[in-house]
């Protein structure tokens, strides 16, 4: 996580915004409990990690003030949540994301979602909008500093 925030979001935003990033990001320990926090591995090592949440948080890792909502979301009215994606910049582009964004929409339209929501990246934006996410809106989280621009997607399931 710590490789991926800081290779991959370089060519995306500045070295003050990069620092920035870590204080909104990273991993929910809640996703790990549920049991919907996935890792992929290619030639014997960890490529990256992603998970979804039937929980209402958003966004954000255990350390991250103020963005922690428990709450499970009604599948009959709400997105599910696509959370704390990560790929090692050493497995970047080869798929890794694409394959872990699949398994987390399977997992979230078997317990009966019709759509998920993300909090997305500059850097894994392309990612989402060529797997059918589109922008809802835009915001900066400055919890870390820096303004560091996000995009809320969604896709229907």
């Amino acid at each position: 996580m710590h490789a991926a925030i800081a290779e991959l979001q370089s060519g995306f935003l500045d070295a003050d915004q990069v620092e920035s990033s870590r204080a909104i990001m990273g991993l929910d320990r809640q996703l790990v409990a549920d049991r919907t926090y996935f890792v992929a591995e290619l030639d014997g090592a960890i490529a990256g990690c992603g998970g979804w949440s039937r929980r209402a948080t958003l966004y954000g890792g255990d350390h991250s003030t103020g963005l922690r909502e428990p709450r499970l979301l009604d599948p009959a009215s709400e997105p599910a949540r696509v959370r704390a994606m990560y790929t090692d910049p050493a497995f970047a582009r080869r798929g890794v994301g694409k394959a872990l964004l699949a398994h987390c929409e399977a997992a979230a339209r078997d317990e009966g979602f019709a759509a998920v929501e993300l909090m997305g990246t500059r850097a894994g934006e392309p990612l989402y909008a060529a797997a059918g996410y589109s922008v809802i809106e835009r915001v900066e989280d400055a919890t870390g500093g820096a303004p560091v621009p996000l995009a809320r997607m969604r896709k229907a399931l």
